[in-house]
């Protein structure tokens, strides 16, 4: 069984995470721009322009770098810098990490449906859209231990305390 510490994270924490999350992948996207602004220099300074970044682009590589990001921060830990911040972890029915198919599809989804999230708030057992449909759980969970052994996850131990 969990302890009491990895008893369900809720939306307020949730949500600082998911935000810290934001800016990261838009730092990220300014890494990108600044790294594409410093090669269009290198190669050609006497007709250097600063490159036009188009809206749907611009939306498609946030999404892009979004799903990656996710994917491959809980599928090797179950967490994103906002929630090793926040202190929180994403993990399977039976505590354990969720491997890389299921962290992407989790990934598309929080995504697409960013607002399943908000369902958290609402459901007795604090899951979001994402959590109900992929069997997963968003736990408070200090260690840095990658591999955790929370033990069984069901309705019994995932309550709002």
């Amino acid at each position: 069984m969990p302890t009491p510490d990895h008893r369900a994270a809720g939306i307020v924490t949730r949500t600082i995470a998911a935000g810290i999350d934001v800016v990261t992948v838009l730092v990220g996207m300014g890494a990108m721009y600044l790294g594409w602004v410093l090669i269009k220099l290198l190669f050609s300074p006497q007709q250097f322009t600063f490159p036009d970044v188009a809206v749907i682009g611009s939306m498609g590589t946030f999404v892009m770098l979004s799903v990656i990001y996710l994917t491959g921060c809980w599928a090797v830990n179950g967490r994103t810098f906002g929630q090793i911040a926040m202190g929180l972890r994403v993990v399977g029915r039976r505590g354990q990490l969720l491997g890389w198919p299921r962290a992407f599809f989790r990934a598309v989804l929080y995504v697409t449906f960013g607002f399943g999230l908000f369902w958290s708030a609402i459901d007795r057992r604090r899951r979001s859209l994402q959590d109900i449909f992929l069997v997963t759980a968003v736990v408070y969970d200090w260690q840095a231990d990658p591999n955790p052994q929370l033990g069984e996850i069901d309705r019994r131990s995932i309550r709002p305390q």
